[in-house]
């Protein structure tokens, strides 16, 4: 299908946003060619490009028309976003995005400092949010720190080209043991990294006063903005008790030139016209409503309950007969947001809506299988109360945990009940199988209590998940590039990680393998670590429990409690990336959403009945060889997650005798089908007679199925 370039975007604007992207694996070799060709540019070029800003800027309308959504997604214009609502209008017109260096499209190449502690706290750690390892060590620690504490120190960005510089925003060092951040510094700029120009106030050189602790980012926008290639941080005081540490993002915008031979070589656009912007509350609300007008044959809108703040929780549904389960279909959702200053995994699933149903209308076949064969649900703002506190801030300045925790400080993806806790000492007794299932764990009386510490956001997600008959799940999250599987918590008391494993860790594995695999940078092992941990090493991908263990999360609870396999994706560096970082976001995931969706189709399906046809609900579904079970929905129907193999599937239900056959799944996507039928054996018979008499001698004639004559 051909898709054309987005028609909202002016023709600067394209090129703005074409030569925008940052270079995301640039390597050495090559590089010096690159910079001598640089330098080529001149004032003269900088002028043309300055006069054509000042000729487009000029058109009435222009901008406005840049910030609607697209026409084909909406035919009326939602409201702007007020993405930096704590400044004033004169610097939102002054300030430039964030060059990368959060979002690493700056590369550790492009920084550079006058001395270095030690490694750990190069030049390349000096990154805005870059977080530290548990332990501090020689390689991954959270901060630039200089070697001396003296006014000479400075921490350096190369920018490649011509930048427009508008702004710099500082943190302190990210640690448990240590407060260091610098308290005042000075800019410099370059054109040759040789001769370096202070920004002045008059006379005098222009003092910016920066953080007051570590972990607050305090942005400073310059009075005027300035072009150069080079741009230094000079630290001019810090912390008394500490050293000069920091962590920064430079505000910049690259000089759009057509002659200019450094482009961004791994630049990434897209052609998908969507609706590429931060959404508030009601413009969330306002666009699902636009794309179920579109598609209203295949798209529903409802509410799973509210925040603690009273906000709606959205679902969005994409099936072709929506709010009907169909026998046989397999229900599917994607969640995200759980932590509200993670918006990327929101925003993706607000452009996977969008995207399949403009999709489907054009008649993607892929699409509409998709559609058809799948009853799907999207959640995308589990927590619209740390959403609005992090929106509201802004994506620079929201730190790294605004927003994160519920309106009551809870972490909602880690506060459901510990069901591997009961299951494993279950085990330890021996209470498997004869007093207690190897599945479908109970929620334990304590946590259902009105005492207990449960967000009204935990409870909805319990209840709608109880409710759906689910059957694979993910929940999308941010600040880093991997996905994690169960279990979340580790076997061994005290032990922070450890590989702990469930007895389906060989389909989980290549669930986790379907989503890293087909994402653009997560098994792409030149690519620089969002923090500490390597996962690219791991294919991307990584057991929860021996990252870092941790109880009661939704991904456990999901697969003890219900039928549904439930995976986090960590879908990117930045928890909040800028706007316009969006469509290369879209990019690196849209392929693996799809693919992780398709998936919900490998393995058996099929329908358990009893002997007159009628399908039987909780029947339960074992297979050989692994130790935890599924059950039949309310029509008998069932779907078990299965890697390729051929396998002994037994179908059992109270008062009813147990069936097995051999099951064989294939390489291809597409469920086998598997259907069982039983009956009921005599003695079963005889007990629920016995019981419906409450166990009193019956005579003949009162017996169903016995005459006198």
């Amino acid at each position: 299908m051909t898709r054309q370039s987005p028609s909202f975007l002016t023709p600067l604007a394209l090129l703005v946003l074409l030569v925008g992207f940052a270079d995301l694996q640039l390597g050495s070799v090559g590089a010096d060619e690159d910079y001598n060709v640089q330098e080529l540019l001149t004032r003269k070029t900088f002028n043309q490009v300055h006069e054509l800003e000042k000729t487009a800027s000029s058109k009435p309308g222009e901008h406005e028309q840049e910030r609607q959504i697209p026409a084909k997604i909406s035919k009326e214009r939602t409201p702007q976003s007020t993405k930096k609502a704590n400044k004033t209008p004169t610097d939102t017109k002054s300030e430039c995005p964030p060059m990368g260096l959060e979002s690493l499209k700056i590369d550790d190449f492009q920084l550079h400092a006058s001395s270095t502690k030690r490694y750990g706290l190069g030049a390349h750690r000096g990154r805005l949010n870059i977080q530290a390892g548990l332990y501090e060590d020689d390689l991954y620690d959270g901060a630039w720190c200089a070697g001396r504490d003296d006014p000479l120190q400075w921490f350096e960005v190369d920018a490649r080209r011509l930048t427009k510089f508008t702004g710099v925003i500082t943190q302190g060092r990210n640690s448990l043991w240590s407060s260091d951040w610098v308290t005042s510094y000075k800019v410099m700029i370059s054109n040759d990294s040789h001769t370096w120009m202070t920004l002045k106030n008059g006379s005098d050189d222009l003092i910016f006063r920066s953080n007051r602790e570590k972990e607050i980012p305090v942005l400073n926008i310059f009075p005027t903005p300035v072009v150069a290639r080079y741009i230094r941080v000079n630290p001019q005081s810090w912390f008394s008790s500490g050293s000069i540490c920091m962590r920064v993002e430079i505000l910049g915008c690259p000089m759009p030139d057509p002659n200019n031979y450094y482009h961004r070589r791994n630049e990434v656009i897209t052609s998908d016209d969507l609706d590429f912007r931060h959404h508030t509350y009601k413009e969330m609300r306002q666009l699902m409503k636009v794309v179920n007008e579109m598609c209203p044959n295949i798209t529903r809108i409802y509410n799973i309950g509210k925040s603690q703040g009273g906000l709606k929780l959205y679902a969005f549904e994409i099936s072709d007969n929506p709010g009907e389960h169909e026998v046989g279909e397999p229900e599917f959702r994607y969640t995200a947001g759980s932590h509200g200053n993670e918006v990327l995994g929101r925003e993706l699933l607000l452009l996977l809506m969008q995207f399949m149903c403009l999709e489907y209308l054009s008649g993607n076949q892929r699409i509409r299988h998709l559609v058809e064969e799948t009853r799907i649900h999207l959640l995308p703002s589990v927590n619209p109360d740390g959403y609005e506190k992090a929106f509201e801030v802004g994506s620079e300045l929201s730190g790294w945990s605004l927003g994160r925790w519920s309106n009551n400080g809870i972490d909602i993806h880690h506060n459901f009940p510990d069901l591997s806790s009961v299951l494993w000492e279950a085990e330890a007794k021996k209470l498997i199988p004869r007093k207690m299932f190897n599945h479908h764990v109970p929620i334990p009386e304590w946590y259902q209590s009105q005492n207990a510490s449960v967000a009204l956001e935990t409870r909805a997600l319990m209840a709608w998940m109880e409710k759906m008959p689910f059957v694979l799940g993910s929940n999308l999250q941010g600040g880093e590039l991997v996905v994690t599987f169960p279990y979340d918590r580790t076997r061994s008391p005290g032990v922070t990680r450890e590989q702990t494993p469930t007895p389906d860790d060989h389909i989980f594995r290549w669930l986790a393998f379907s989503y890293a695999s087909t994402h653009r940078l997560m098994t792409d092992a030149s690519r620089r670590v969002c923090h500490t941990e390597d996962f690219a090493k791991e294919d991307g991908t990584i057991n929860g429990a021996s990252w870092h263990t941790a109880a009661g999360s939704m991904n456990d609870f999901s697969y003890l409690h219900t039928n549904c396999f439930e995976l986090s994706m960590f879908v990117g560096c930045d928890k909040f990336p800028h706007e316009n970082e969006l469509p290369e976001e879209w990019e690196n995931n849209r392929e693996s959403l799809l693919v992780f969706m398709e998936q919900v189709h490998r393995g058996i399906k099929g329908v358990v009945r009893d002997l007159q046809g009628r399908g039987l609900a909780n029947a339960i579904i074992s297979v050989e060889g692994i130790n935890h079970d599924v059950r039949t929905a309310a029509d008998g129907d069932y779907w078990r997650l299965l890697n390729p193999g051929e396998y002994k599937v037994t179908a059992r239900a109270h008062g009813y005798a147990s069936a097995s056959k051999k099951c064989e799944v294939g390489y291809e996507i597409g469920a086998t089908r598997c259907d069982f039928k039983i009956g009921r054996p005599n003695l079963s018979r005889i007990r629920e007679i016995m019981e419906k008499f409450n166990k009193q001698p019956i005579k003949s004639q009162d017996m169903p199925g016995f005459g006198t004559g």
